[in-house]
């Protein structure tokens, strides 16, 4: 409700990026908030990139940036395959809408470098390694070309989020690297064609892959939550009998 409160005083000011803001001390006493309220909320209005602290200068409003939401992000989906699926989803769909205006976009330097980084994950799969990496560069290559800042981040930021949950799951780790590879040689293939019908299919192939392992990753989770659930149900009743006796 402070943020808030700061929030409004901001809009009720028309405050832009760069302006400053009143002490900490003032701003307590223009809102009726103590000042520790209004210090608690100021840090977290700092984490969030709304405000900025500048010593010996005092309190300013920050340009707004997606940083701090991109990077809270591929933290938080770290701990719900659920969610990870849900991004998948969506980066599934910016993708496939994207890809015919990124075939528009395509030359020749781009081609020469997603067969490079495609070759590469060639050498690696055949020594049965995977290639995350690469994975990131191709998909990003793949669309810098649009200039659309937003869309590369949302790219790097579920990769960041995916790689970390495989430290965490092993079952999300590729175990066909093989096939990976094959998909995003087809996916390069089919740009090089200007096949924007070829491209899409490719690319639904590919993450098709990615949502059977998640699927299988939320699969093991569950049943590990139900025999947790169960082995509490069998042996509550048991510790009872033996505290009783």
């Amino acid at each position: 409700s402070v943020q808030d409160a700061i929030k409004e005083y901001i809009l009720a000011n028309s405050l832009r990026p760069g302006d400053p803001l009143p002490s900490e001390n003032e701003l307590s006493r223009q809102l009726g908030i103590s000042r520790n309220s209004v210090r608690e909320a100021v840090k977290s209005l700092e984490s969030l990139g709304v405000l900025e602290t500048r010593r010996g200068s005092g309190l300013f409003l920050q340009h707004f940036s997606f940083e701090p939401m991109f990077a809270g992000l591929a933290y938080g989906l770290l701990f719900d395959l659920h969610d990870l699926a849900e991004l998948l989803e969506l980066r599934r769909a910016v993708e496939t809408g994207f890809i015919e205006a990124a075939i528009k976009q395509v030359d020749a330097p781009q081609l020469k470098e997603l067969r490079g980084l495609v070759e590469r994950m060639r050498q690696r799969a055949k020594r049965g390694q995977g290639f995350p990496d690469e994975d990131r560069a191709f998909h990003c290559c793949l669309y810098e070309r649009l200039g659309n800042r937003m869309l590369l981040r949302l790219i790097d930021t579920f990769w960041l989020a995916f790689s970390r949950a495989v430290q965490h799951a092993a079952v999300l780790t590729d175990a066909t690297p093989l096939s990976t590879y094959q998909d995003h040689l087809e996916i390069v293939d089919a740009i090089a064609a200007r096949d924007v019908p070829r491209a899409r299919l490719a690319l639904e192939q590919h993450y098709a892959g990615i949502q059977a392992k998640l699927e299988h990753a939320q699969a093991i989770g569950e049943q590990s939550e139900q025999a947790l659930k169960v082995g509490a149900t069998t042996n509550g009743p048991k510790s009872r009998r033996r505290n009783t006796a």
